[in-house]
């Protein structure tokens, strides 16, 4: 019945196919809408790649070597054996700095780009061939050396019509004839609606987001769906934990802040008493919205307090957890002084 009505459907609307429909349906079922870099909106990519939101975006990620250098869900069948190291002092300096460097390496942030235009350019129709194939005729460009994008591949329609290829047969010429480790020729059934919503519910973010950097370019419209839904279930459910110190988490945080939705970061961030990185992602919404709050110059609420009142969503409970912030410094400081008298250091 469901393959009827999306015919229907197709039949009324003829500029949309069945799978454009499926995915619009998948999104209602899982309770988000997908939020695009659109391609005719404003371009994220000279902001993400600027040097200052890197670095805004690196600190906001933390670096725990224990979280980075974690056993991962890669599907590899042998583990390795773990190898244990006596070491002087001087040795174990310049291994923790070998590792802060490959830490560096995995947490190198996918990048933020807008989704690519689709491809619907014609070269020529040719009505003398129509009739003579009941197959499209695919030819592709098979050099080395040439990037994916810029890969001449045509495709000739049983009507004679000779067209540039689209996305999705791109997709598949290239990694048929230059396949990608991990990448499918079809898209993995995990990217399914009811599979993704199962997923997300078990809160597997990081699974599903490094599976999704395997099988999609950052351009790729189900690239951006994925992540995007991934990302509001994250927000809405408070999940940053899961994602800090992975490489994910500065994609998160860009995420929000160029949609304007940072409050529920916020409110993390104040809850575990990281009122620094609250400037730093006040700072971060300072430059991708050309809005001030005074945060660079901050060190504590200031900022903060200007920004609930300009732009947050949710002020009443920024309001509170401001206050809350405020009782507990009064607090420590109160009890700071009174160990300090205790000793006689006053």
């Amino acid at each position: 019945m469901c393959t009827t009505v999306l015919r229907e459907i197709c039949k009324t609307f003829p500029k949309y196919t069945s799978k454009q429909f499926r995915v619009f349906v998948s999104l209602r079922s899982l309770g988000y809408a997908s939020r695009e870099y659109a391609h005719e909106e404003r371009d994220p990519a000279p902001f993400f790649f600027d040097s200052n939101v890197q670095s805004l975006l690196r600190t906001l990620t933390r670096v725990d070597l224990n979280k980075v250098f974690r056993k991962r869900k890669t599907g590899d069948l042998k583990l390795e054996q773990p190898t244990y190291k006596f070491l002087t002092d001087e040795q174990l300096q310049d291994a923790l700095k070998e590792a802060h460097e490959k830490s560096s390496q995995l947490l190198q942030i996918p990048p933020v780009i807008k989704v690519r235009k689709p491809i619907d350019t014609v070269i020529s129709n040719d009505p003398a061939l129509q009739g003579l194939e009941t197959s499209k005729f695919v030819f592709t460009d098979i050099s080395y050396g040439i990037k994916y994008s810029q890969r001449i591949i045509v495709v000739r329609e049983t009507d004679g019509t000779l067209r540039h290829a689209d996305w999705d047969v791109r997709e598949r010429m290239n990694q048929l004839y230059f396949p990608e480790h991990g990448r499918k020729l079809k898209i993995p059934r995990m990217f399914e609606n009811t599979n993704l919503e199962s997923l997300l519910n078990r809160k597997e973010y990081i699974f599903l987001l490094d599976r999704a950097c395997i099988q999609f370019e950052p351009d790729d419209a189900n690239y951006q769906r994925v992540t995007s839904i991934t990302y509001q279930h994250i927000n809405d459910n408070n999940d940053f934990e899961i994602l800090r110190s992975t490489r994910h988490f500065g994609a998160l945080a860009f995420f929000l802040t160029w949609f304007k939705n940072i409050d529920n970061l916020v409110l993390d961030l104040l809850e575990t008493l990281h009122i620094e990185e609250v400037n730093v992602l006040l700072q971060l919404y300072e430059k991708l919205h050309d809005q001030s709050f005074g945060a660079e110059k901050s060190d504590e609420v200031e900022a903060l307090i200007i920004y609930i009142n300009k732009a947050a969503s949710k002020k009443g409970p920024l309001e509170l957890a401001v206050q809350a912030y405020k009782d507990l410094k009064k607090q420590r400081l109160q009890l700071e002084k009174g160990i300090q008298a205790a000793h006689g250091l006053t």
